[in-house]
């Protein structure tokens, strides 16, 4: 029995097609759309629920999928279309999606959702955030195909079906059997855009800002142990092993390290990577535990329990630190700061892939170490800085001192 907790009520006609959040009686959460009588959209539903609970997916996954999906069907309601006529007219919704603001697209919107496109047309969605639109619905008609809720052309109208026989050889799968593959129609080009990092000068005066050793530990660990902010939530004291020997605890793996483990918490952190992976520590984040302990023993509630990182300066003493916590953090510290923006905690993370790279760490170690499932994830971390680039193109010999030939 699925279990809806309906926290914002608003009178129907202020609203439309809208992602919400499901909390099941196991304490379990992911997103569903409710339509504008506030009922369940069972095609999107089904798809959200494969996603949290038949892949294992996270529940942040699920929410950015639901908002999409419910961006889709608002469209769908408000040019007279059901959902399956409006697969058959993507490019209209991408097109959509590109100029439609939020007095057009959001759920309080009124009237009919169209907008006209042309010269001078302002685009309101980038190209990345209108892939990422397309691909949920994809992954929901999809679905919807597969459990027989919808005609299988659907699949043919969002992507392109082809055999292997015209890839060479090389291509090919080893036993020489011809194999399927598909690629998506409607996607737009997104420019190549450098990883937008926080710099070191950024975080050295973000740590100088930070009024706790707690505080300092989670600026630390993130920017140069690469962890997201739901693993870092979710970190247990028994994750952590700051020994030079961790056999006695269990533990093959050498020096000071953590375990970054998917589990599910109370206060909702999440670690998006299904593998469980270990991030060595460096002397730095050793230092920051050390001086964090010792803060956290002067907290006499907050000293018990087995998440690492807990409240310490208000109620509930030792509750476990939520992730949206994190982000409130880094933007008052960057304030105190006196930063010209504020730093977000995926902009640490960058800057742990960036310097790894840029400190000769193979591609492969930073998409081990950052979690990433496919090393191309990683890509964007291995282009060198200016500095790299002038030495190396200095450090190629002139064509005479090749030659052998003094003048």
């Amino acid at each position: 029995m699925w279990l809806v907790v309906v926290a914002d009520y608003r009178p129907e006609s202020e609203m439309g097609m809208r992602a919400f959040p499901v909390r099941l009686p196991s304490g379990q959460r992911y997103w569903t759309v409710l339509d504008e009588d506030l009922q369940v959209v069972v095609v999107a539903d089904g798809f959200l629920r494969h996603q949290r609970f038949g892949r294992d997916g996270a529940e942040s996954t699920t929410k950015a999928y639901a908002h999409a999906i419910a961006l889709f069907l608002r469209w769908c309601a408000r040019t007279g279309r059901d959902w399956l006529a409006g697969v058959e007219r993507f490019g209209l919704f991408m097109t959509w999606l590109a100029h439609a603001g939020p007095e057009v697209s959001s759920v309080r919107a009124t009237g009919s959702g169209v907008v006209l496109a042309g010269p001078g047309a302002v685009v309101v969605r980038s190209p990345s955030r209108i892939n990422g639109v397309l691909s949920a619905v994809r992954g929901m008609v999809v679905h919807a195909v597969v459990a027989g809720h919808a005609p299988a052309g659907l699949v043919a109208v969002l992507y392109e079906v082809a055999d292997d026989r015209d890839l060479p050889g090389q291509a090919r799968g080893e036993d020489g059997r011809m194999a399927w593959r598909m690629r998506a129609r409607h996607r737009l080009r997104a420019p190549e855009v450098t990883v937008d990092r926080a710099s070191d000068g950024e975080i050295v005066a973000l740590l100088r800002a930070c009024r706790s050793a707690r505080d300092r530990l989670i600026v630390l660990l993130m920017a140069r142990a690469g962890l997201r902010r739901g693993e870092l939530c979710g970190l247990r004291r028994s994750d952590v092993h700051l020994l030079v020997d961790s056999r006695m605890l269990g533990c093959e793996v050498a020096r000071s390290h953590l375990h970054v483990v998917r589990r599910d918490n109370p206060n909702g952190a999440w670690a998006k990577s299904r593998r469980q992976r270990v991030v060595p520590l460096d002397f730095l984040v050793v230092g920051a535990f050390d001086v964090y302990e010792f803060e956290r023993m002067g907290v006499p509630a907050a000293a018990g329990g087995d998440f690492l990182l807990v409240n310490l300066f208000r109620e509930p003493f030792g509750a476990p630190v939520r992730p949206d916590a994190i982000g409130e953090l880094l933007a008052a510290a960057s304030g105190r700061a006196g930063l010209d923006r504020p730093i977000r905690p995926h902009q640490l993370r960058h800057a742990a892939g960036s310097n790894l790279a840029d400190a000769g760490a193979g591609i492969d170690v930073v998409a081990d170490l950052l979690g990433h499932a496919a090393v191309s994830s990683s890509q964007v971390y291995v282009h060198p800085d200016p500095s790299r680039l002038r030495a190396a193109v200095d450090s190629v010999p002139s064509p005479r001192e090749r030659a052998g030939v003094d003048r």
